[in-house]
């Protein structure tokens, strides 16, 4: 599978609430980094990606832009009452996402998605 399946697949798979195909498709040792005041690991960062699909109206990829490492994704996350920005920063080697790294607005998560993070 080539980077820009990886990232697809990646994508369609969160955002479809497939918690099972996301751990998969992270490395054992993948790097992770947030915005969030919680602490991240790959549990924490595969459940949180869970809530926003379960609780979203919809979550929509608005960008992608793939290179020969990986790909900066934009998401729009549309909640009852208004819509929250996230950005992704993804590295794959040899099929598997090895650093994630993303930013939230934290003011539209905080407004649209009550209790996502609970400090």
């Amino acid at each position: 599978m080539g980077i820009q399946e990886v990232i697809d697949f990646y994508a369609d798979s969160w955002i479809g609430a497939d918690r099972s195909t996301v751990r998969h498709l992270l490395a054992p040792d993948a790097e992770l980094e947030w915005n969030l005041d919680l602490a991240i690991d790959e549990e924490e960062l595969v459940q949180t990606l869970n809530r926003i699909a379960l609780f979203a109206d919809g979550v929509t990829v608005v960008a992608k832009a793939c290179n020969e490492d990986g790909a900066a994704l934009v998401y729009d996350c549309a909640a009852p009452f208004g819509t929250a920005r996230m950005a992704e920063f993804l590295t794959v080697t040899d099929g598997r996402i090895t650093e994630v790294r993303q930013i939230y607005d934290r003011v539209a998560i905080d407004r649209f998605f009550p209790g996502l993070v609970d400090d």
